[in-house]
């Protein structure tokens, strides 16, 4: 609460003499985004065919240049354009679609205090309750139609699976293989060194592949890491992973959904370097205030038998211990001792198995680079790795040995069965183990199921124009200058509240249908703010569910949203206005349009 009164006063302080007019060069992109829309409405049909696209960006002038394709852009991106129909509700059908929306929201907050189904299970009987209603509110004329499939967004349920099987193959591949290795590279006898080690995996993990697929099969291993080391509260480790793989991920355009979203609708280029580069700064300042607050509120936690802040500092710099850190020390290398022991032949180096899948992840991340679609890399990197499992389990793995022994011991020889005429009748030979049988079901299909049901759930309350009136009511005269001066601040406290109340992704397709010829610039501010956002509640961010879905499947269920509020405010409040105003302060992505005929320099 003291750190939401310190934003609101803040704010307060900056718009004390009201919003700053609207800039000379704000009006000139308003008329400009005006011209061009009447231009392209009024444009004839060129008969192009825009089902496999809607072509490249440098059309020539004889093809129509900048106009024809956004006239093309506009028609192909119909699934993720939002249309207004807020008109075609009545009072009533807007107010019950809000109240259902909100009465899941509640649900997934709280879980746990309704029916024990799970989120999945709850988002997705939401999202057909919601079709279901928005029948009926259609029959009775209280509504308009409700096109359910498009606004389940395709591209992250694609990204996302592909990443689970990529992730899952690398995990389950080869005992002791890369998986094993990166594990085994978080342990650390003292807490507040392997709380720093899964912070600094899980922001560069993020960055590389994207924060869900990071959780997704991190989540246990740091429980288990809790369980290994008798940790009595394993909150600040799942908090430690999760604040930071969305921090992380707003470092590159691969590394979230609503980034992938993003970079898809913009209306001016955004490469993956320009998009990284110009939120390196951010990025690391949020982590690293992040990490400051974490040591600071999980204290006596991450530095037993500490007296307080200042020792706290003399132990990570200066290397003092405590005496239960010495104990906690000595026990750890103690046990390692004793599992060393008749491990002498055991190869520890890196077999050819492990090598293959560095070639393969090194690939994938440069695949991911060179600009490739994210969805097709992702999911045909998952595919190799499955071709080379099943030629490894089948040629490579011993064959398991099934033989019967005797009270004594002894082996005994197979049985031999005999027709009715008394030959010996042969063994068939043993069945393929198939991967449907074994990795293939370690995919988390209840984690798409959670996303389909939000698609469906937000989609629904986007089109009744709650969201959007909010935004502009409290917008004020910021609405049309929202990245300039100190309306940079007020707008992103409004994404960040919008993001926790209908999602980020659903948050970044509404602003592309209100603003289309936002700037580059004015998308990085979102982009970052709608993904720090995720941590300020527990539904801000899929990673945050997941961290919390994959804990409580393995017995942990301290992450709850209950436990995560009082340290995700205040460092969501922390890392969001540190990072607007550096990325502020330092961009290099253009603050016009350059398609638009905004800068000084557009052709």
């Amino acid at each position: 609460m003291i750190a939401v009164a310190l934003v609101i006063a803040f704010n307060a302080t900056m718009f004390s003499n009201g919003t700053p007019p609207l800039s000379e060069r704000s009006s000139r992109r308003l008329q400009m985004a005006k011209e061009r829309i009447a231009a392209v409405e009024a444009m004839e049909d060129t008969g192009y065919n825009v089902e496999g696209g809607f072509g490249s960006r440098n059309l020539s002038e004889e093809e129509g240049g900048v106009m024809e394709y956004t006239r093309r852009r506009h028609r192909y991106l119909g699934d993720y354009t939002h249309k207004d129909k807020s008109d075609d509700f009545s009072l009533f059908g807007k107010l019950s679609t809000s109240f259902i929306y909100f009465a899941f929201w509640v649900f997934l907050m709280f879980p746990n205090w309704f029916w024990p189904i799970g989120r999945p299970g709850i988002a997705l009987g939401g999202g057909l309750s919601m079709v279901v209603w928005r029948f009926i509110l259609r029959t009775i004329g209280h509504g308009p139609y409700f096109n359910a499939e498009r606004v389940i967004i395709m591209e992250p349920l694609f990204l996302l699976f592909g990443l689970m099987l990529t992730t899952i193959y690398i995990e389950k591949m080869e005992t002791g293989g890369l998986f094993d290795k990166l594990r085994e590279s978080l342990d650390d006898p003292v807490n507040w060194k392997r709380s720093a080690k899964i912070m600094a995996m899980s922001t560069v993990g993020s960055a590389a592949v994207m924060n869900d697929s990071v959780v997704l099969i991190f989540s246990g291993v740091v429980v288990d890491l809790c369980v290994r080391h008798k940790v009595a509260n394993s909150l600040p480790y799942l908090l430690s992973l999760a604040t930071t793989a969305n921090i992380g991920s707003a470092l590159t355009m691969t590394g979230n959904p609503q980034n992938i979203l993003i970079v898809s609708l913009a209306y001016d280029d955004i490469g993956w370097l320009e998009f990284a580069l110009n939120m390196i700064l951010p990025t690391v300042a949020a982590s690293l205030l992040n990490a400051f607050m974490m040591f600071v509120y999980y204290g006596a936690e991450l530095f037993p038998g500490s007296s307080g802040f200042f020792e706290n500092m003399g132990i990570m710099f200066a290397g003092n211990r405590t005496p239960e850190m010495l104990a906690q020390e000595h026990a750890f290398y103690a046990r390692q001792a004793a599992s060393k022991q008749g491990e002498e032949n055991e190869v520890h180096g890196w077999s050819i198995w492990s090598k293959i899948q560095a070639g393969i992840v090194c690939l994938f991340l440069v695949f991911f680079a060179l600009g490739y679609d994210v969805c097709v890399v992702s999911i045909c990197a998952g595919a190799v790795l499955m071709v080379i499992a099943s030629y490894k389990r089948q040629h490579w793995d011993p064959k398991p040995i099934n033989v019967q022994y005797d009270e004594d011991g002894n082996p005994l020889p197979p049985k031999k069965t005999y027709d009715m005429e008394g030959n010996e009748i042969e063994p068939e030979d043993e069945e393929l183990v198939t991967e449907s049988e074994t990795t293939l079901t370690e995919v988390d299909y209840g984690l798409l199921m959670l996303f389909i049901g939000q698609f469906l759930l937000i989609g629904s309350f986007d089109d009744t124009g709650v969201p959007q009136a909010f935004f502009n009511l409290t917008m004020g005269g910021c609405a049309n200058q929202m990245a300039e001066g100190a309306c940079v601040y007020w707008f992103v406290m409004i994404v960040t509240v919008l993001s926790n109340l209908a999602s980020n992704v659903p948050v970044c397709q509404m602003l592309a249908a209100t603003f289309p010829f936002a700037t580059p610039y004015e998308w990085l501010q979102v982009s970052f703010s709608a993904t720090i956002a995720g941590n300020l509640t527990m539904l801000g961010s899929a990673a945050n569910m997941i961290v919390a879905f994959q804990a409580a499947k393995v017995g942990d269920r301290t992450f709850t949203s209950e436990r995560h509020a009082p340290f995700g405010i205040p460092s969501t409040i922390g890392c969001l206005y540190l990072g607007t105003f550096l990325l502020a302060t330092w961009h290099f992505s253009p603050e016009c349009s350059v398609k638009l005929g905004h800068c000084g320099d557009a052709q």
